[in-house]
């Protein structure tokens, strides 16, 4: 079972913004940017093209979703799309708040953000995601 496994089955706290029967969106605790969300599909898949067609279309439409919130609740010109795999066995699709194309690099130093902070910013997206 993969760390994102079991934050969706709620054993790992997290700052969820979304969710549905198939899919879960969550802040990453790493962020590159504020409302830098991960979006995972509830099927512990490790390789995002070795999803089934239909699990994969999902994953695409939910994203967009959550990417349409974030753009409601954080101020920025676009939301970035960054598929690497490499971290965690389990697909997921970083969703990145953008106002410049150099706000996605995966080697400079990571946000930290208080606890207070996270859960403003997962609300703020969880409440323009339910709004749609």
């Amino acid at each position: 079972m993969t760390i994102f496994s079991k934050i969706i089955a709620g054993e790992i706290p997290s700052y969820r913004v979304a969710e549905n029967e198939n899919y879960f969106a969550f802040l990453d605790i790493n962020p590159m940017a504020k409302g830098h969300v991960l979006v995972v599909p509830k099927q512990e898949t490790d390789y995002i093209f070795d999803l089934d067609d239909a699990v994969l279309s999902g994953l695409a439409v939910f994203a967009k979703r959550v990417a349409e919130a974030i753009k409601a609740a954080i101020p920025c010109r676009r939301v970035g799309v960054l598929v690497l795999g490499m971290e965690v066995p389990h697909t997921h699709v970083h969703l990145i708040p953008l106002n410049q194309e150099t706000d996605v690099d995966i080697c400079k130093p990571k946000l930290k953000l208080a606890p207070d902070e996270f859960k403003a910013i997962a609300d703020a997206i969880a409440e323009k995601f339910s709004a749609k």
